[in-house]
């Protein structure tokens, strides 16, 4: 008996991958679909702004009924000040996967170049219909609209249409509107509250939103001081594996061993690539694109293993400074303390990121039984998965690392807890990009920020115990004033009850000058 094999063997293309496993990129449903693409073009219109160094005034419209026979179809479109996107790029940049201009080391609210391709490819498969760029660079003279398809067997952007005009204002950016189909009454209360979050951790962006209903909300911009742009640097010999090292050597332009180690990587001078040479036995002067495969294994190896290094820099990643964070809590919140603390640079596996956090309290801010946890990872909040994220393991008041009795924060408290965490190579739990992995190095960082913005909340929680408890003191002093008063007049005779009764209250208040107590004339007024 013969077998025989009938099995048939081709390749996908990236956009046919994602059209068969949408669910990776986030659009697993309509609900989800909704809050994906409104969460993917505002990144990317933030990305086009703060990034050059450009206040953001981003426009975000969801309308219904735009195709009469399909009332679960919504037309999506988001619009922004940035830089503009080049017209012979507009094409690839929507309607090719895994095209981007992120693909540096540098950080970005994305890294992979998918979100707003994969919304472009779902409204596609949804809806028939295609995206409708409009975009126009900073210095051009005319303003460009594409309608876009992608051809899903060959990952290939098909252009429907292409137009320009002649500029008349000033305008740069880029508007986009998608077709998607969507359950907005369920996505709802998501995208509400992403964008919340987001005018928390931008509180120098504007942002205006309006829904299917026609409702309005304006996140006025509370500053306009801005977080320094990152920078693109070379990578760090740690964070480097066989076939990134192979890519490098691939790209070079340099002639020898010693000047690749030098020129291609931070923290490699003279002294350290000698000393890296001589540990694997290779010739200085060898020409890096000769090295063969064992070779390059053995360079990787002792790159990832030598201790020498100085620890990546930080100028690649863009924090956002205490300032910024208490600016955005306190414009969104309304909480009448905040604090915040940004860490130094540390580092995991080669990769350098910053952990910030900021606290909030009281206010207008609810009671609950637990904290109000906001999570950020490259500016970007993060909404699903939380009791999964290495954060709630830390903040968490049953079982977290942290005690919060510590800080006199007693349950139910007026309490929101913000942790952002920049990097490159942000550890992901999984596909969904929604929590962060218990990394040790980046789970230390995140309770020593926390304890450290925890802190000053403790400071001012028993400061303003110790001013109510004057206040309550002045309060029952004040009681008998009325009394005092009166019997020092019948005493004196001379002396005025009102005179006698300002003397008395002010030997009070100078008693007790911390208390703050409005209407304390009323009090007395009220007693007697």
């Amino acid at each position: 008996m013969s077998i025989t094999s009938n099995e048939k063997f081709r390749s996908l293309s990236a956009a046919e991958f994602f059209y068969r496993n949408k669910e990776i990129a986030g659009f697993s449903n309509p609900v989800r679909a909704v809050y994906q693409t409104v969460r993917e073009l505002v990144e990317n219109a933030l990305d086009a702004t703060d990034s050059h160094g450009i206040l953001p005034v981003i426009k975000v419209v969801i309308e219904s009924d735009v195709i009469p026979e399909r009332p679960d179809v919504y037309l999506i479109s988001v619009e922004d000040n940035g830089i503009g996107i080049p017209p012979d790029n507009i094409p690839q940049a929507f309607a090719q996967l895994l095209y981007s201009s992120k693909y540096t080391i540098r950080q970005t609210r994305g890294m992979f170049g998918l979100g707003a391709k994969v919304a472009v490819l779902y409204g596609q498969l949804t809806t028939g219909k295609p995206v409708e760029v409009v975009s126009s660079t900073i210095n051009s003279s005319r303003i460009y609209l594409f309608r876009l398809s992608i051809d899903v067997k060959e990952n290939k952007p098909v252009v429907l249409h292409r137009t320009s005009f002649k500029k008349e204002s000033g305008w740069h950016g880029t508007m986009v509107k998608l077709f998607i189909e969507g359950d907005w009454n369920r996505a709802k209360p998501k995208v509400y509250e992403y964008l919340k979050r987001t005018a928390i951790i931008a509180p120098y962006a504007s942002i205006i939103f309006k829904d299917p209903s026609n409702n309005v909300v304006y996140f006025e911009r509370s500053t306009t001081l801005m977080p320094r742009p990152p920078r693109e640097v070379k990578p760090h010999p740690q964070g480097v594996d066989i076939e990134s090292l192979k890519m490098l050597v691939q790209l070079t332009s340099t002639k020898s061993l010693k000047d690749f180690l030098i020129e291609e990587f931070q923290g490699i001078g003279e002294s350290t690539s000698t000393t890296i040479i001589n540990m694997v036995k290779i010739d200085s002067n060898r020409d890096p694109k000769s090295l063969s495969n064992e070779e390059i294994e053995l360079l990787a190896k002792t790159l990832k293993e030598y201790n020498g290094f100085k620890p990546p820099r930080g100028d690649h990643l863009s924090y956002l400074g205490e300032e910024i964070i208490k600016a955005g809590l306190k414009s969104v919140l309304k909480p009448e303390f905040v604090a915040a603390k940004t860490r130094r640079p540390s580092v995991y596996e080669g990769h350098s990121f910053i952990v910030e956090a900021g606290v909030a309290y009281g206010g207008a801010i609810p009671l609950s039984e637990e904290p109000i946890l906001l999570r950020f990872a490259n500016k970007i909040p993060l909404l699903y998965d939380e009791s999964s994220d290495v954060t709630w393991k830390i903040v968490e008041p049953k079982s977290g690392s942290i005690k919060w009795d510590a800080y006199e924060v007693k349950w139910p408290a007026p309490l929101v807890i913000l942790v952002h965490i920049c990097s490159t190579k942000v550890p992901y739990k999984g596909v969904g990009k929604e929590s962060i992995a218990d990394v040790p190095e980046i789970e230390k960082e995140i309770e020593n920020c926390v304890r450290d913005a925890a802190r000053e909340l403790k400071a001012y929680i028993i400061k303003k115990r110790k001013e109510v408890e004057e206040a309550e003191k002045a309060i029952e002093i004040i009681k008998y004033i009325p009394d005092i008063a009166n019997s020092l007049a019948v005493i004196t005779e001379e002396a005025s009850y009102d005179l006698l009764s300002d003397s008395l209250m002010n030997l009070v208040l100078k008693k007790f000058k911390n208390i703050k107590i409005k209407g304390v004339k009323d009090v007395v007024l009220n007693i007697e």
